[in-house]
């Protein structure tokens, strides 16, 4: 399993000859530039919640790949009108299986709408469970629910946001690592926007002071899982 990261809270991970897409959102992130969206590969595009920066390319990429997209019943039922035909709905607690492995709907303490103003329903983080199981836990606080993930479903990897401000911060994300039981992170949501930028030093001396590692890929930026 590799993780290739596009910015944000966007990255792809190739799982059993699948490319899974998350949170798309690529051409408004200047940080980006780098990244050519029309060479992205999906074959399924998953979406934690309805915000404008986790689903700004989705429509695009759906159409012009045919990836399936997996996300709640609300973005289901909007995507349907952005002429998106692909589309599996879930929701929390549910979760179905796929030809790369099975992805289970967990819950996210965040908002979410769409970028038209309309409701985005809840937001959620996947476990995606195949060669590995992988936490993506969506845009989110710390929350208690946490510690329900690991159960029957040993993490090897958490895909956590670190900038703060709209998420957990790092020190919080790390408090969510032990909750989850797994001690390699990814952090996503940083450095976009003034708002959510870190140090990144000192957020992956706290992990390291905590047993823990943080990873903090660059755009474009490739890791084995």
């Amino acid at each position: 399993m590799t993780f290739t990261y596009y910015g944000h809270s966007c990255f792809s991970i190739d799982v059993k000859g699948r490319k899974l897409l998350f949170d798309p959102f690529i051409t408004p992130n200047s940080l980006a530039a780098s990244v050519d969206v029309n060479s992205i590969e999906a074959d399924y595009i998953l979406v934690s919640h309805g915000h404008e920066d986790h689903i700004a390319d989705c429509v695009t990429i759906a159409k012009r790949t045919g990836a399936m997209v997996i996300c709640n019943w609300e973005i289901y039922l909007w995507l349907q009108k952005q002429g998106v035909e692909n589309i599996h709905p879930m929701n929390t607690g549910g979760k179905k299986t796929f030809d790369f492995g099975t992805v289970k709907c967990v819950t996210a303490q965040h908002s979410s709408s769409l970028p038209d103003g309309s409701y985005g329903g809840n937001p959620m983080g996947f476990i995606l469970m195949a060669d590995k199981n992988i936490y993506y836990s969506g845009d989110t606080a710390l929350t208690l629910d946490m510690q329900l993930v690991p159960q029957g479903c040993p993490v090897s990897f958490a895909i956590m946001p670190v900038g703060d401000n709209f998420t957990m911060g790092y020190e919080d994300a790390a408090k969510a690592a032990k909750m989850v039981h797994c001690d390699k992170v990814i952090g996503v949501h940083f450095n976009t926007f003034p708002y959510i930028e870190i140090d990144s030093l000192r957020a992956m001396d706290h992990f390291s002071k905590n047993d823990l590692t943080l990873l903090l890929p660059h755009v474009g930026e490739t890791i084995n899982l």
